[in-house]
């Protein structure tokens, strides 16, 4: 069995971005992992420490986790079953039955997909792959922030990272990564999509928040109440998280301008990260005093995704342009 499931993704300065921010930008291309996302360094990790003996593994998702812990399974040879809410895009469902892993399609959002699959992980004896909440996902995705630090070099660090949250796993992971390479004085900037704001509202609350509905269409940043670490996190103030929305419109308009700028395409998810700098918001949190003036590159983590090709860039446009 191989070390580890993930690659040590490219990181590369965009020109466009940097002559946007008037500061170097670097991409950490999370996109060009062999599931498509970021997710597989911290579910590759939990599968190796956990799965080894399994009988098969099971995972909820709108997506990336599923297709993470799909490939994954089929490299350690078993069975995966991958239970996705009735919201996932067709697309998705063909690409995890590619994989080699049974499609179970149950609930209307991933809260109703996660208890399914809970019951299957009690009822079948399956081993359980939490998409974002678990301290070995953390710690596989922690793996990012080593790779841009020997990139880097030494005595080069970031402003910013830049990042999307849905449940929390990928802020964790990034926060974990900061510690351990000792930048926990660089700020975080965490994006959200109106709609799919569960960290945003808890942080609003002062407490745990579970969202009525996801009314975006950021599927993937789907979860109703983002994880306890990460809402520890912000309240913890070792680093600074800033947490902020963008419309869906700002985040279909990040993902094609990403695609017409890096000849890249990614989800909206991942748009929702990349809108901050497309939509000016990051000057914007400056200027009210919530971010402090970059003294370094900013990084932005572009976390991919499954969920999208042409087709379904299409139905976006037509949902949210007319």
């Amino acid at each position: 069995m191989p070390e580890h499931f993930h690659i040590n993704t490219p990181l590369l300065e965009s020109v466009g971005m940097s002559k946007r921010m008037g500061t170097t930008v670097y991409l950490k291309m999370e996109n060009s992992q062999p599931s498509g996302s970021f997710k597989i360094r911290g579910i590759g990790h939990l599968c190796q420490q956990l799965a080894r003996r399994s009988k098969g593994v099971v995972c909820s998702s709108g997506g990336n986790a599923g297709m993470a812990a799909a490939y994954v399974a089929r490299k350690m040879g078993l069975p995966a079953t991958i239970v996705v809410p009735s919201s996932s895009p067709p697309l998705v469902v063909q690409r995890l039955r590619d994989q080699g892993a049974t499609v179970q399609i149950s609930g209307k959002v991933w809260d109703d997909a996660n208890a399914e699959a809970l019951r299957l992980a009690e009822t079948e004896g399956l081993t359980f792959v939490p998409p974002f909440d678990h301290p070995l996902l953390w710690e596989g995705h922690a793996s990012m922030v080593a790779e841009v630090s020997a990139s880097l070099g030494a005595g080069v660090k970031p402003g910013a990272v830049l990042l999307s949250v849905g449940g929390g796993g990928l802020l964790c992971g990034v926060l974990q990564g900061l510690k351990d390479v000792s930048w926990m004085d660089v700020p975080v900037i965490a994006m959200e999509t109106v709609g799919a704001d569960c960290f945003n509202a808890a942080i609003k609350a002062g407490k745990l928040v579970t969202l009525d509905d996801i009314t975006s269409e950021a599927k993937c940043l789907g979860a109703k109440t983002v994880c306890q670490r990460a809402f520890e996190h912000s309240r913890s103030g070792e680093v600074t998280i800033v947490s902020e929305l963008v419309t869906d419109q700002e985040a279909l308009h990040a993902v094609q301008t990403f695609l017409d700028e890096e000849r890249v395409l990614v989800e909206m998810a991942c748009g929702a990260a990349l809108a901050a700098v497309y939509s000016g918001i990051i000057p914007r949190l400056q200027e009210e005093g919530r971010l402090p003036a970059l003294r370094g590159p900013l990084l932005v983590i572009v976390c991919g995704g499954s969920s999208i090709n042409v087709e379904q860039l299409d139905v976006l446009k037509g949902k949210l342009q007319s």
